[in-house]
């Protein structure tokens, strides 16, 4: 029996497999992280911290809190760092379905996953996290008859919602490069499916961000541009159609003279 006739039982032997290599390398990771889990939080809180009124400060609101915020926090950081075993474990899965040619994509595939995401977190972090908890806070204390009091338990799970939404934004090439290598889309149907693309935009930044117009705008504006980034990559490295010979009228005998 070859390797891509083997029984239903064996794919799910082989999915298990690769699952628990996956959740022992994000355990490992957990652990590690969480060793450092109040450092990590006091980095991750630093856009909020930074735009909090003076004498304001995120706060918990009751005594387990901070214990599961850590474990959250740790937990997330463990998944990032173990992130390049996970998408090696995925290729490894659904390899043995692909052709020779395309098994040669695996390391780009973990690497340039690894890149797109890590991208994503660090634009919606470093440009993205001050202009948004500015917006958010100033419009909360603007008649200065509140006071900002954030949970923390709060901000991580707002926090991390979007780091997860830019981070999956930015591997929106990366789908389309494969997607196109394997033939599924080329660049006439993404161009003709713009609008599709547009309304899909806003609706996820929708979907993952608080409801304010600039937090949606700014997960739609990456979608789009990096959309049309998508339209150039499967033009260049989509899966090109073959031709079909042309096919020559059947050759008549020659009249007698």
């Amino acid at each position: 029996m070859s390797e891509g006739q083997l029984p239903f039982t064996a794919h799910l032997e082989e999915l298990r497999k690769r699952l628990m290599i996956a959740m022992g390398a994000w355990l490992v990771a957990f652990i590690g992280c969480y060793s450092f889990a109040e450092q990590l939080f006091q980095m991750i809180s630093e856009p909020v911290r930074s735009t909090l009124p003076e004498g304001s400060s995120l706060v918990f609101i009751n005594a387990t809190e901070p214990f599961f915020t850590y474990l959250k926090i740790a937990a997330v950081a463990g998944a990032l760092i173990a992130l390049p075993v996970i998408l090696w474990q995925l290729w490894a899965f659904i390899a043995p379905g692909l052709y020779s040619h395309e098994k040669r994509l695996a390391i780009p595939f973990v690497f340039c996953g690894c890149l797109c995401f890590g991208s994503g977190t660090y634009f919606g972090f470093i440009h993205v996290f001050p202009t948004i908890f500015t917006f958010l806070i100033q419009f909360g204390t603007g008649s200065g008859e509140i006071s900002a009091m954030l949970s923390m338990g709060g901000y991580l799970t707002l926090s991390t919602r979007l780091l997860l939404a830019f981070g999956l934004v930015f591997e929106l090439p990366v789908v389309i490069f494969f997607l196109a290598r394997m033939g599924v889309v080329d660049a006439k149907w993404l161009g003709r499916n713009r609008k599709f693309a547009l309304l899909a935009a806003f609706v996820f930044g929708a979907l993952l961000t608080p409801p304010d117009l600039f937090s949606q705008t700014a997960i739609a504006l990456p979608f789009i541009i990096l959309y049309e980034v998508g339209i150039w990559v499967a033009w260049l490295f989509g899966k090109k159609k073959t031709q079909p010979a042309e096919e020559h009228p059947p050759e008549t005998e020659a009249k007698p003279e």
